[in-house]
């Protein structure tokens, strides 16, 4: 069994956890948030907190516990903190910006590049830096990765978009003898 799921996940206050069936769902300052959850995995709140315990003794069963008592801790912390992540963008002529629901990047193709904005995402743009910031995990972190996707930073010069924070092996490249 689980390390998370053996103990009840504390509420924060504020912050309201109702189980119907097998969707969870998840109030708070920021936001709500929604979850269906697997027939294995019984989701109960009490006093002590959210208790994810399995329905019965299968593999199946016991291996996605700790999956699901994960996606509860990160829905509580949602609501209540929210999720950011940070993009660079660098080389030379390469740009982004926001306009309305979209994010227009030029990127050293022959066409600029748009992306939606998906609802409940803000993006925000400060010279080489695109902040995105949201109350769902899954959401910030799936945007992120699409336009991190998009350039790639390549190991000669370090060309492209990265995370902040991320480490890109530099290659020495053709030496001239």
């Amino acid at each position: 069994m689980s390390r998370l799921a053996k103990r009840p996940i504390v509420v924060p206050p504020k912050t309201k956890v109702s189980v119907s069936e097998q969707v969870v769902r998840v109030q708070g300052p920021k936001g709500t948030l929604t979850r269906t959850f697997n027939r294995h995995v019984s989701v109960e709140v009490g006093a002590e907190g959210v208790q994810v315990s399995p329905r019965n003794t299968t593999i199946e069963a016991r291996a996605s516990l700790g999956t699901y008592a994960s996606h509860i801790k990160n829905m509580l912390q949602g609501v209540n903190e929210g999720f950011s992540k940070k993009l660079l963008i660098d080389g030379v002529g390469f740009k982004w910006e926001v306009a309305g629901k979209n994010l227009n990047l030029s990127l050293g193709f022959s066409h600029p590049v748009r992306a939606a904005i998906p609802e409940g995402l803000t993006v925000t743009v400060e010279k080489n830096m695109l902040t995105v910031v949201g109350f769902d995990k899954e959401l910030v972190g799936q945007f992120a990765a699409n336009i991190h996707a998009l350039k790639k930073p390549e190991p000669y010069k370090g060309k492209g978009i990265r995370y902040e924070g991320e480490v890109i092996r530099r290659k020495q490249g053709k030496k001239a003898t």
